[in-house]
């Protein structure tokens, strides 16, 4: 196995993780009250199997910023609204100006609901920080954004047990995010959640479930959801503030361009735009993704990768991009039954009986009331990313 399949099974052990994807734009689902979920039927997942493959070589890596160039997040601060938050921003064009930050109900956000409590991470502010390193009822959080990519990953906040402190190393490994721990000074790729170099090499973050959503959505799920704030509200590595009210990557996103110049190797496809957003499977040996204008179309797909039966779903969303419109994937396996999904007139999914929140894979109601599906790929990214790791991969509905 040479070492980017190897990275890319490790991305495969995302696989595993209760509703750990992204969520369908704008379906509105209640969340009804429901016994503590019993996981539904999850298939064996790929897993590392030559840890030879690591360390990834240095002259893999890729230089893009210096290292806390982009400044991550180091003490959040949440509220309800943006409201009365001025900041002070640069730009070439207008040298240096003040910002009064607007947060939209049309905003795209990270959706986290644990410990009982719901946040939401704006993606136009983690744009410019990248990685949030946050803490839920005690317990170390971190949330991490890759706009190259378009990949989000939410994980535990842990080093060998303790708590630690993430940071951006200004690295690229095929085009995505690289962070450092400040304990060890390891490096870890974000898609993998896996320590690539450094003393903890090989070491895997605790992945927890999360949703890509409109802020409008995530609130009418988690009415009481509080929002991170923009620094300075939040504590990040230095005091710079940015224009919070863009995404610094808007352009990119529009555009053809794939990645950081020199970053990567991603050659052209013409069958879908790069930056198409997909969620790709892999099981048994087959990889394949799932691009989100098909998804989209058809609303529900039930299909079968390798060994694994999954139903992959989309919401409404005029662009091609997580930007407006997202994906989930579960296994759609219950207990030791195979279930056929159906799209329900509000938004959720319907199967054997019951209805199934879309963010979460929740059993709502019905005989498998608190059943949650396992999630069965990791969260959205782009079609380039993917594609990186996955040479081979099929592409549904393109032959």
């Amino acid at each position: 196995m040479n070492r980017r399949a190897y990275l890319a099974s490790l991305v495969g052990c995302c696989s595993g993780l209760a509703g750990c994807s992204g969520l369908a734009g704008d379906a509105t689902v209640t969340e009804t009250a429901a016994p503590v979920p019993r996981t539904a039927t999850a298939a064996p997942v790929p897993g590392p199997t030559t840890p030879s493959e690591l360390p990834v070589p240095e002259s893999e890596l890729v230089r893009a910023a210096p290292r806390d160039g982009i400044p991550a997040i180091t003490e959040p601060a949440f509220g309800e609204t943006w409201s009365g938050i001025t900041v002070a921003a640069e730009s070439l064009s207008r040298g240096e100006f003040t910002v009064d930050l607007e947060l939209r109900p049309q905003d795209v956000v990270i959706g986290v609901a644990l410990e009982g409590e719901a946040r939401a991470y704006p993606l136009k502010l983690l744009s410019w920080h990248e990685v949030v390193n946050d803490t839920a009822e005690g317990r170390p959080l971190l949330v991490t954004y890759c706009p190259l990519c378009g990949s989000s990953i939410v994980t535990r906040r842990t080093v060998g047990g303790e708590p630690a402190r993430f940071g951006v190393s200004g690295l690229l490994l095929d085009q995505n995010l690289v962070l450092y721990d400040g304990v060890t000074g390891s490096l870890w790729s974000q898609l993998a959640a896996t320590a690539i170099r450094g003393p903890r090499t090989g070491d895997r973050l605790e992945l927890l479930p999360s949703a890509v959503t409109r802020l409008d959505t995530w609130r009418e799920q988690h009415p009481g959801a509080r929002v991170l704030l923009p620094p300075p509200r939040s504590g990040s590595v230095d005091d710079r503030t940015f224009n919070y009210n863009r995404d610094r990557y808007g352009a990119y996103y529009a555009s053809e361009r794939v990645g950081a110049p020199g970053a990567g190797r991603s050659a052209a496809d013409a069958r879908i735009h790069p930056k198409t957003s997909v969620i790709g499977i892999r099981s048994g040996g087959t990889a394949r993704a799932y691009p989100f204008p098909i998804v989209r179309e058809r609303g529900v797909i039930n299909d079968t990768v390798g060994r694994t039966p999954v139903v992959v779903a989309a919401g409404p969303g005029r662009s091609v991009s997580t930007l407006s419109g997202s994906m989930v994937a579960y296994d759609r396996r219950v207990d030791g039954r195979t279930l056929r999904f159906e799209r329900g007139e509000t938004g959720d999914l319907h199967a054997g009986g019951s209805r199934w929140a879309i963010t979460t894979g929740l059993a709502l109601d019905g005989p498998h009331r608190g059943a949650r599906l396992a999630s069965a790929g990791p969260p959205p990214q782009f079609w380039f990313a993917w594609r990186e790791r996955h040479p081979g991969a099929e592409l549904y509905g393109h032959g």
